[in-house]
């Protein structure tokens, strides 16, 4: 049976560019990532079933209804994120060992869950503002979305303290080396 590597962290902190960097470049942690399904309509070159699992807000909520969420929740108005049981329960039969790329009340919720079977790493950015010049510079939001962004960034930031490990993401390369160090000790 796998274990559990929740990863979460406000928008623009790089925590999918570390979780691809853990699941390409480790093979040996034998990671699987945890395909989250979500309302939101997909950006650039997502795709259904590989980035997300795009449904409608009526399939959403059906499966909300069925009990078929580990956790969800609606991030913003009409906008819900959660996790398929099904896909965490097939991944940890194989012997993966799955990665939730998830935010912050999710990532908590899952701990929760699966308790020490589960790692839970929060990243944080240097600074808010930092992490304003990475939402501007990737260029996939307006300003007012952006600023949404960073007003929920400064609340997720008051929710670190719940994770096991907190990974300061000033440099990116640093970042990654202590992201494998710390999945090698809980493995």
């Amino acid at each position: 049976m796998g274990k559990l590597l929740i990863v979460s962290a406000p928008s623009g902190s790089g925590k999918s560019t570390i979780v691809n960097y853990l699941m390409k470049e480790h093979p040996e942690f034998r990671l699987a990532f945890s395909v989250s399904a979500t309302s939101r309509p997909p950006r650039g070159e997502e795709r259904n079933g590989e980035d997300y699992y795009f449904l409608s807000v009526e399939e959403f909520k059906k499966h909300i209804e069925a009990d078929d969420f580990l956790e969800y929740e609606e991030v913003y108005e009409g906008r819900f994120y959660g996790t398929l049981k099904s896909q965490v329960d097939e991944k940890l039969a194989a012997g993966m060992n799955v990665v939730f790329d998830v935010d912050v009340k999710g990532g908590i919720n899952i701990k929760r869950y699966y308790g020490e079977e589960a790692l839970s790493i929060f990243i944080q950015p240097p600074s808010v503002e930092a992490l304003r010049k990475r939402l501007i510079g990737r260029a996939t939001d307006d300003m007012k979305q952006i600023e949404e962004r960073l007003a929920k960034a400064e609340y997720e930031m008051s929710f670190a303290p719940q994770f096991d490990r907190i990974l300061i993401n000033d440099n990116l390369e640093t970042a990654k080396q202590e992201a494998v160090k710390m999945l090698k000790e809980f493995l």
